[in-house]
């Protein structure tokens, strides 16, 4: 596409940010958030979150990207508005909380009536309709990404699929096309497939494809324990069974649970979203995560205590948790399978001593000790706890507990 574009991104975390780098690269991006921290470093071309590929691009390319903390500004003469803001879901409403993407909408479409608003926030199924719907006569799309944390920026350039939701009117499919062409055209892999469907449709596929990305990581993880209380080897299964070119061997590290931002709501909002149909399956993937991280931590308490003559002659040791993220080179630690582990070591009354360099300059974290020092962590911890190994634990690997059979996310 040779017309250069003003494209309008609200929300500077890793959706938000990998695609604003992205469209950056041919057309006009201005970032709008909340945050002067997030906006001053991205003026600075420094990335506010970590991810190599970001921090690369912002250093090293020739973009056209700005950030401000000004709605107006931002939305000002924009030809797409792209909404990529939090949707947490809600325990209490048994939902996605869409509350700040259904502000943005509002907002936005008050702002520039003639730009195109489209949604890469997840959402439950049916949403965008509803949005279409109270916002008639406005042109909306539905947009999911489908990205990795810290390789956010390196799954736009090299997307599997685009996925774009939008209604039958003519404006809406035209806008639809010119969306996956300005995506495309960012991208760096050749004839890159794009689906144009229906809102719901689109809405489901993302839905349903971080549910199977959670039920792979559920099934691995049960034969990890069924192979840990049986004995047997866990590398030698997963190997054999991932032989079959149908089953493919990837995606199939165990760890404590799936965790992070996406799945773990995902999950839920699509067990909600089948109130009214049969199911057991998907169900069943959330309740096998929890029975994950609740054997992980019966384990780690299990081992602590085998030998009690030995906790007795050292009354100062506890268990070292080594890093909170999910991921390896992560700073997030949203919804980390470990914070359930610890939790429930807590219930214990074990004490716990964190090393996460994430936590910069605390010293409590959860009622728990911090400690930027991992010499320190190492000689205090009689038991270190790691989600993902890393070789600086080499050194004291005979108390490291991990499920981390392949070393790798």
């Amino acid at each position: 596409m040779e017309q250069t574009m003003k494209i309008t991104v609200v929300g500077a975390g890793y959706v938000g940010l990998s695609v604003a780098v992205l469209l950056a690269q041919r057309h006009k991006v201005c970032i709008l958030d909340i945050l002067q921290e997030r906006v001053e470093k991205i003026n600075r071309r420094e990335s506010p979150i970590q991810d190599s590929c970001i921090e690369a691009y912002l250093k090293e390319k020739t973009l056209e990207l700005e950030a401000t903390l000004d709605m107006a500004r931002a939305y000002k003469d924009a030809d797409f508005i792209v909404i990529a803001v939090p949707t947490d879901y809600s325990p209490e409403k048994n939902f996605f909380d869409t509350s700040l993407v259904e502000t943005v909408l509002q907002q936005a479409a008050e702002s520039n009536p003639r730009a195109a608003l489209v949604i890469k926030s997840t959402v439950p199924v049916g949403f965008t309709q509803k949005a279409a719907e109270k916002l008639k006569g406005r042109c909306i799309l539905f947009c999911p990404e489908f990205l990795r944390e810290t390789k956010a920026l390196y799954d736009n350039l090299f997307p599997s699929r685009i996925i774009i939701g939008c209604d039958k009117e003519e404006t809406s499919e035209a806008a639809a096309a010119v969306l996956g062409d300005i995506l495309k055209e960012g991208s760096e892999r050749e004839n890159v497939p794009v689906y144009y469907m229906g809102y719901s449709e689109a809405e489901a596929v993302k839905l349903f494809a971080n549910s199977y990305l959670a039920l792979r990581i559920a099934y691995f993880n049960e034969m990890d324990t069924y192979a840990e209380m049986k004995g047997l080897d866990t590398r030698q299964i997963i190997k054999g069974v991932c032989a079959d070119p149908r089953i493919g061997d990837y995606y199939n590290n165990p760890s404590f649970g799936y965790g992070g931002y996406c799945l773990p709501k995902d999950t839920k909002q699509l067990v909600a979203n089948y109130q009214d149909v049969p199911e057991k399956l998907i169900g069943a993937v959330v309740e096998s995560n929890k029975i994950r991280t609740d054997y992980i931590a019966e384990r780690i308490v299990e081992l602590l205590r085998k030998d009690e003559t030995k906790a007795e002659q050292t009354p100062n040791t506890v268990v070292g948790i080594f890093r909170l993220t999910m991921k390896s080179n992560s700073d997030n630690f949203r919804q980390s399978s470990i914070l359930k582990v610890m939790e429930n070591i807590k219930r214990e009354g074990i004490a716990m001593l964190i090393y996460e360099p994430a936590l910069r300059g605390q010293t409590d974290f959860c009622g728990c000790m911090v400690t930027a020092d991992l010499k320190e962590f190492k000689m205090k911890s009689r038991l270190i706890v790691a989600n993902r190994y890393d070789s600086c634990l080499d050194d004291v690997k005979h108390k490291v507990y991990t499920r981390d059979i392949f070393k790798r996310d």
